[in-house]
């Protein structure tokens, strides 16, 4: 059943978890496969709205993260189940490899250590390699690369998809998600935490903090002071598909202290990304592209990949990442207070999410929470394909058939169908807005961005929008 702002929820739920990212939506899908009550807590309109929805969508190894950190562990734990998720529920991967590649004796001399440090991390499969290799694989690279370093096992993979599929896989088991709660206030008692949200009250026995960009600001009003977060902005191109055949693999460059610095990547979309950018800001809502970020990709992409600068720039755009003064993911437990505080997830926080979630399963047991598990759980959902490596709908002769909207193709750029709108608008956790239908069906996302299609997208969804469309709160009874 699906909730509907008048429907009678729980005086307490057991544990409520803030924040609708891949990590908090991870949190709540691992804790409701146990006998307790879950409220998934976001601020947003949506969930994958934040920081999870545009990022650089690599499945990491976890072969360049500090060996012996928490962060290096549950990276490469992540790496293995978020593989084996993806496989369940089809959410798009290509394993398509990196190569970092060196381009002055500094960087060249780097890659030992490199490989040193992914042996550290259980990665044993990077190999140095000359020019001639790197060119042999990367043709189109621009002069003067001097060496690389392979990493076999580095993937691509669709973040929107990843962040829905733990959603609905949450909901299925029972996962309240309230939408449009941003926590403004908390107050607590002996037994419970009082929520205060723009939504309405929400109470809890036990609070999880997930909320990424916002972590800090709801640790303070735990009373903390532990760390602040400061918005890191990526700006990232995104080039035409006809640049794909340039870029087979994930080109990386040598990390400094600033981050992994600019790539050129493949997308699981068919396209090709370059960026992204590292400017902190004060501002946690600042997604705006800037003239500043568009000169340094330019300049960035005509000494990695000169060629590539001729194609066709679909669009471009920003996300904000949750940069902390702290050197590891910092996941705390605090038992008289029954909170658990998840934060300073980088970008690592995509390949991370499953194995952070079963990490914050132990700390809660550990520190006074029971859990007993359930029989009755339902299979992990299975997502609709958007990505290009596999069968789409409209490429579905059988699928066609049994149901011709699949066949009527409403986004041309992206070959999106009535049938895929339709679906996303009465999923388990529905598209509530045209931003949602592009990161259900890739609507809009393409070289008109939504140009052509926006007025016959526009009209699909309100055709098929629905009361639990419009609701901010999405509940299934067991």
């Amino acid at each position: 059943m699906t909730a509907t702002p008048h429907t009678q929820l729980p005086d307490v739920f057991d544990i409520a978890v803030i924040g609708g990212g891949i990590v908090g939506a991870a949190i709540a899908r691992e804790l409701s496969g146990f006998d307790v009550s879950v409220a998934l807590v976001e601020a947003r309109d949506d969930v994958g709205d934040g920081t999870s929805k545009a990022n650089t969508a690599i499945l990491h190894t976890g072969f360049d993260a500090k060996p012996g950190t928490l962060e290096s562990r549950l990276v490469a734990r992540g790496y293995h189940l978020l593989s084996d998720y993806a496989k369940a529920t089809g959410i798009p991967v290509e394993q398509t490899g990196a190569v970092l590649v060196a381009w002055n004796q500094e960087e060249l001399d780097a890659l030992p250590g490199l490989r040193e440090k992914a042996e550290a991390n259980g990665y044993e499969h990077c190999r140095i390699v000359d020019a001639d290799e790197v060119y042999g694989v990367l043709p189109d690279l621009g002069d003067g690369v001097l060496g690389g370093l392979t990493v076999p096992g580095e993937s691509i993979i669709c973040t929107w998809t990843t962040n829905l599929a733990l959603a609905t896989d949450a909901r299925r088991r029972g996962t309240t998600i309230l939408l449009d709660h941003a926590v403004t206030g908390i107050e607590q008692d002996d037994d419970t935490t009082t929520l205060h949200t723009k939504g309405g009250d929400v109470r809890t026995r036990w609070t999880v903090n997930a909320a990424g960009l916002g972590a800090d600001h709801i640790d303070r009003l735990f009373g903390h002071d532990r760390f602040t977060v400061t918005p890191r902005r990526g700006e990232l191109f995104v080039f035409d598909k006809l640049a794909r055949p340039k870029v087979n693999k994930i080109v990386l460059p040598v990390p400094s202290s600033r981050g992994k610095g600019v790539l050129i990547s493949p997308t699981i979309y068919g396209n090709v990304m370059l960026g992204p950018t590292a400017e902190d800001l004060t501002d946690r809502t600042d997604t705006a592209t800037s003239e500043d970020g568009y000169e340094f990709l330019l300049t960035k992409g005509q000494r990695l990949m000169p060629s590539l600068l001729t194609e066709e720039v679909t669009a471009s755009y920003a996300g904000l990442r949750a940069a902390i003064d702290h050197g590891d993911y910092l996941i705390e437990a605090g038992p008289e207070q029954r909170y658990l505080l998840v934060g300073g997830i980088r970008s690592t926080g995509l390949t991370a999410g499953i194995a952070i979630a079963e990490h914050v399963r132990g700390l809660l047991e550990e520190a006074g929470l029971t859990l007993r598990g359930r029989s009755d759980l339902p299979d992990a959902p299975r997502m609709p394909n958007i990505g290009e490596a596999t069968t789409r709908p409209y490429q579905d002769g059988e699928l066609i058939a049994e149901d011709p909207a699949y066949g009527t193709v409403v986004c041309f750029c992206e070959r999106v169908t009535e049938g895929e709108i339709r679906d996303a608008c009465h999923a388990p956790v529905p598209a509530r807005s045209l931003e949602g239908l592009r990161r259900r069906t890739r609507a809009m996302n393409g070289r008109c961005q939504g140009f052509f299609c926006g007025a016959a997208v526009a009209a699909l969804r309100a055709q098929h929008h629905t009361h639990d469309g419009c609701s901010n709160q999405y509940k299934d009874n067991r």
